[in-house]
């Protein structure tokens, strides 16, 4: 059965504190997989808290990948959804695994509108 696209969700422990509350550092490797992976970046948009902590999103043409950091806890949630076929998912999440550097990345990909209709009618994916 065909989908709309890939939801790829990394748990991320084991971070370096530090490194979980740079935004600049945050925002700069998010921005490097968006493009690794081939999507169009329409707007980025991240916050940081007080004392501690980011989340930022990235909007993309073809989805939006987002992170949530908990430096407190060393921990990270990521969501890279994409939609179609000419992106590649894979190359952001090699990338992110090596640039987090953390003792542990869990990762779950979920299909996402998964259809049961010709693949002709997936415009999207044409």
């Amino acid at each position: 059965m065909k989908s709309l696209g890939k939801h790829v969700i990394l748990e991320v422990h084991g971070a370096n504190k530090n490194f979980l509350n740079d935004l600049e550092k945050i925002e700069k490797i998010m921005t490097k997989a968006v493009q690794l992976c081939g999507a169009t970046i329409i707007k980025p948009f991240f916050h940081q808290f007080s004392p501690h902590g980011i989340s930022g999103v990235i909007v993309i043409a073809e989805s939006h990948f987002s992170i949530h950091t908990w430096p407190e806890y060393g921990y990270a949630a990521l969501d890279l959804f994409t939609c179609g076929d000419q992106i590649k998912p894979e190359d952001a999440v090699n990338y992110l695994k090596k640039e987090l550097n953390a003792e542990h990345i869990h990762m779950m990909e979920i299909k996402r509108g998964t259809l049961d209709i010709p693949p002709e009618e997936l415009k999207h994916k044409q």
